[in-house]
């Protein structure tokens, strides 16, 4: 299951539109480093392949390529303000040998692939 917060769908369709993509899907992407850390990548996709694992969640279709899936599952995207004046996407992902579940982070529907 991936969970995308209802603050990081807006922020999506808002660059969506702003990108004149929003008839394109979100590809995220993951990939293991050396260290055992995890780099993501998103962005919109004016490609996919057929193997491609495709879902619709608060309002935003994601494309996923079945490589990245076991790093991503259950993994949560958000958009939070990390300094006065900048937010950011942050990527949630208890998959991540780094990662520390934070206090408050309120998430939206989950769906599971």
């Amino acid at each position: 299951m991936i969970t995308l917060t209802p603050v990081a769908a807006e922020q999506i369709r808002k660059s969506a539109a702003e990108s004149n993509s929003s008839d394109l899907p979100l590809r995220i992407a993951a990939k293991r480093e050396s260290d055992g850390t995890i780099n993501y990548g998103m962005g919109f996709a004016d490609q996919h392949d057929q193997n491609d694992l495709s879902f619709n969640t608060e309002g935003v279709t994601i494309v996923i390529a079945p490589v990245s899936l076991e790093l991503i599952k259950g993994m949560t995207i958000d958009y939070v303000e990390l300094e006065a004046g900048q937010s950011n996407f942050i990527f949630l992902n208890p998959n991540d040998p780094n990662y520390v579940a934070p206090e408050g982070i309120q998430t939206s529907t989950e769906h599971h692939l």
